[in-house]
């Protein structure tokens, strides 16, 4: 078929539906059909998917020829016969869920067309015949994740399978920039293009900070591929659920379930709503909250998040389809591109914490082409509202926040070595020279390679006598290989670089699975506890072998499972907008609401704005705060607090305490300190700040936690087999701190200790943005107040320092007391 023949059947599909091939889709056919590889940049649901398999459909149809009836040996087939597919397209998806939808979507228009292509999924919930099939190779286009590309890859035969393989196709490819998973993918990358010199590569990405970057982590060896802008972005409207004027309303901490009622009232107000949490436990606690005041069926009202089971989400997500469900109350995990047309409105209960995830989820609503998105926010304490008012500020600027991927993650690349000696076997020099042409391995060293390969043949120097540390063998030909059948078993079991805290399965007496919750929640509870998860209070009937059997509580209240990693910092971007927002003459509905209070914080104190530091020392009956307002996100403000508090120590003798949130931290001295403009100026030099965090935040400890999780990604730590009792967290932590140790103690070069320190500095401490906050304060003019009392700004942080005091008060009651005296003295 020829390519005119070939489009017009392509155009006339699209006819048939009513729609019109877009400029970006034909931009994409073309440079695809001339052999281009690159990255399609486009807001979900504008039809980023048909311009990206377009290409592939075309190629298909212009290969139909009259020997299509021939094997791939040349020998005609028996009439009535399909020819045996072979795998010409990989579509790689970071999302399980998403890749359903995807192959659905893919499917679509190939019969239509007159493509006989077959679709197979390959994730860890596909079917054993569809995992079969893509082992096999034996379908034309197969949608898979990061991991299941790399165990495929971890078999010898598979380079044969993949003979016919044209295109790769990495869809959402920003959530897989910054993280492990992206690094993983991009060696599994390099390695088809090295073996398929012909290979296109394709990435679809949301609008980034840094596309260019994003193309070229991508494409290494293709410096000035075409990077497609596609439709415009869809317009984002944010709209504020805000109390009524004077209305009592929190100034911190708080679930925001005192908008329940007005959150009921959106909520039938529409057909079908997604009502979006930041955390897990606070979606079980708003499902639990909705559920007691549900007027309709219960059905019409359901919980998706990441810890349930995965036939419970799916039921979810086909409700969400059919538009049998009124609202689902959900986290991130119905955050990337699931179709959902029915869906008319999306809610965001409390801080959306950065630009591109409010427009994510802004995305999810009215997702049909044409229409703009909405979002509804709905603020827990007053300065979400602030927060609100940025974030439309910068939806209007056109600001997004970066991607930072990762470099030199030694244990994926460990990870990555034992799956390539068992994937046929490989030579030292060759490998190297493939993982330095990738981005997240281009600054790789001799010595750090010498030291991962010493890693995957004896554990290194310490563990060299422990026989279970022996996986690859160097054999007298020089390739590297693995010979043990139990290594390379438990070996295919651990790839991936996905790790969290131990769990346990939730399950019935008598039925199915629920989901998991962590080990150390379960741990605390006896059998007869009550506990709320899956939108259901569940009794502990007994826990045996990391598995937790439940039954229907009858009555009573339960307590909500907790999730560490729960909290996500603000943005940088949005904090810098939030900044300009209190700074600035009141605009917006969300501006003039808080405008009462804003005159209280000016009244007090001072506002802070984008070109000056805000510092507020108040003494208190039980001693003097600093109060410091950078904006910069929790783990960069707890970062600040920690080198502060350590540089004051070296000016006299004394004991901090401190706390922090994403807008600020507070210093509690032990003994008053004195703070003028030259001593502040002195605490935010940026000069030293790599051995100060040393000092100042117990980076061995840190290391050593962070350790855990690099230990399971290297294989390090050994997992247990199938059929054997799976090991706890406990029995985890033990082994990660006793191997920490060992190596400490016997081989302190090794490169997973030198690479835990590195990540607790880049990613817990995000060295690079502290910096850059540091620099950033120093260029700004001091406002150095001292208020009388607490004020609006310095009562969340002054809550917050709460949490870690002991006291036979929980921290609600004192933090609501103190807060209703505050409004007295103040009249809010």
């Amino acid at each position: 078929m020829t390519r005119r023949e070939a489009m017009a059947r392509l155009r006339a599909w699209f006819e048939r539906r009513g729609w019109k091939p877009l400029p970006f889709q034909q931009a994409v056919w073309r440079h695809y059909l001339a052999g281009e590889s690159g990255l399609l940049h486009t807001p979900t649901g504008s039809g980023k998917t048909l311009a990206m398999f377009g290409g592939p459909v075309l190629q298909g149809l212009m290969d139909l020829t009259n020997d299509a009836r021939l094997t791939t040996n040349g020998r005609e087939l028996p009439r009535g016969r399909k020819p045996v597919p072979v795998l010409r397209v990989l579509w790689i998806t970071p999302l399980r869920a998403l890749a359903t939808d995807t192959a659905r979507a893919l499917r679509e228009p190939l019969a239509e067309i007159g493509l006989d292509w077959e679709v197979g999924l390959r994730t860890g919930d596909a079917s054993a015949r569809d995992k079969r099939l893509a082992r096999e190779g034996r379908v034309d286009v197969l949608v898979t994740t990061p991991e299941s590309l790399a165990l495929l890859l971890s078999y010898p035969d598979t380079a044969t399978r993949l003979r016919e393989l044209r295109c790769v196709v990495v869809d959402e490819w920003h959530e897989l920039l910054g993280n492990k998973r992206g690094v993983l993918l991009q060696l599994n990358l390099q390695r088809l293009r090295d073996a398929l010199p012909r290979l296109q590569v394709w990435g679809l990405s949301a609008t980034l900070g840094n596309l260019q970057q994003a193309r070229e982590v991508l494409l290494p060896d293709i410096p000035h591929a075409p990077m497609i802008g596609g439709a415009r972005p869809r317009p984002v409207t944010v709209e504020t659920l805000l109390p009524t004027q004077g209305e009592r309303f929190p100034w911190a901490g708080h679930l925001g379930l005192g908008q329940l009622q007005r959150v009921q009232q959106r909520l039938f107000g529409v057909r079908s709503t997604l009502l979006f949490t930041n955390t897990r436990a606070q979606a079980e606690l708003w499902h639990q909250a909705l559920a007691a005041v549900w007027p309709e069926s219960s059905g019409t009202l359901a919980l998706h998040h990441g810890s349930l089971d995965p036939a419970v989400r799916r039921t979810v997500e086909q409700g969400l389809r059919e538009g049998t469900l009124r609202c689902v109350v959900a986290t991130s995990s119905l955050d990337l591109g699931v179709d959902f047309p029915a869906v008319d409105q999306v809610l965001q209960i409390g801080s959306p914490k950065g630009i591109a995830r409010l427009v994510q989820r802004a995305g999810r609503a009215r997702h049909r082409p044409g229409e703009s998105g909405h979002i509804v926010c709905v603020p827990s304490h007053a300065l979400e509202v602030a927060e609100y008012a940025a974030a439309r500020r910068a939806l209007a600027e056109g600001v997004i926040e970066s991607r930072r991927p990762l470099q030199l993650s030694l244990d994926v690349l460990a990870q990555h070595c034992v799956s390539c000696a068992l994937g046929g076997g490989f030579r030292a020099d060759a490998l190297f020279a493939q993982v330095r042409r990738t981005h997240a391995f281009a600054a790789l060293d001799e010595a750090h390679w010498q030291g991962v390969l010493d890693f995957i043949v004896q554990g290194g120097q310490a563990l060299a006598q422990y026989p279970d540390f022996h996986k690859v063998v160097r054999d007298d030909d020089g390739v590297y290989r693995v010979h043990d059948r139990r290594v390379a078993l438990r070996h295919r079991l651990s790839i991936g670089t996905i790790t969290s805290d131990g769990s346990v399965q939730v399950q019935f007496l008598r039925g199915g699975r629920l989901g998991s919750v962590e080990e150390q929640f379960i741990s605390r509870l006896r059998p007869g506890d009550h506990f709320q998860f899956g939108g259901r209070l569940l009794e502990l009937v007994r826990l045996e072998q990391l598995t937790a059997y439940v039954r229907l509580a009858r009555s009573g209240n339960g307590v909500v499972p907790r999730w560490q990693g729960g909290r996500l910092p603000m943005s940088d971007a949005l904090g810098q907008e939030m900044e300009a927002v209190l700074g600035a003459a009141p605009t917006t509905a969300e501006m003039r609401w808080l405008a009462p209070l804003l005159q209280l914080q000016a009244r007090l104190s001072a506002l802070p704005g984008p070109d000056r530091l805000l510092v507020e020392v108040v003494r208190r009956r039980e001693g003097q705060f600093v109060f410091v307002y950078p904006f910069a996100g929790r783990q960069v403000n707890e970062g600040m607090a920690a080198l502060m508090a350590l540089r004051l120590t070296r000016q006299q003798s004394n004991t901090f305490g401190f706390a922090a949130t994403d807008h600020g931290f507070v210093l509690a001295p032990a003994v008053p300190v004195s703070v003028d403009a030259p001593l502040l100026r002195r605490l935010l030099e940026t000069d030293g700040l790599l051995e100060d965090l040393h000092t100042s935040v117990n980076l061995g400890e840190l290391a050593r936690r962070q350790f855990r999780d690099i230990a399971r990604v290297s294989g390090l730590l050994i997992p247990a087999l199938p059929g054997r009792t799976p090991r706890s967290l406990r029995q985890l932590q033990a082994s990660a701190g006793l191997l920490y140790d060992v190596l400490r103690e016997h081989d302190p070069g090794h490169i997973l200790l030198g690479l835990a320190e590195r990540e607790v500095l880049a990613t817990q401490l995000d060295l690079a943005s502290l910096a850059h906050t540091l620099r950033r304060c120093q260029g700004r003019t001091l406002d150095l107040q001292q208020p009388a009392t607490l004020g609006p700004l310095s009562f969340p942080l002054w809550a917050e320092r709460l949490r870690g005091q002991i006291s036979n008060e929980d921290w609600k009651t004192r933090v609501r007391r103190a807060a209703a005296q505050l409004e007295t003295r103040h009249g809010h």
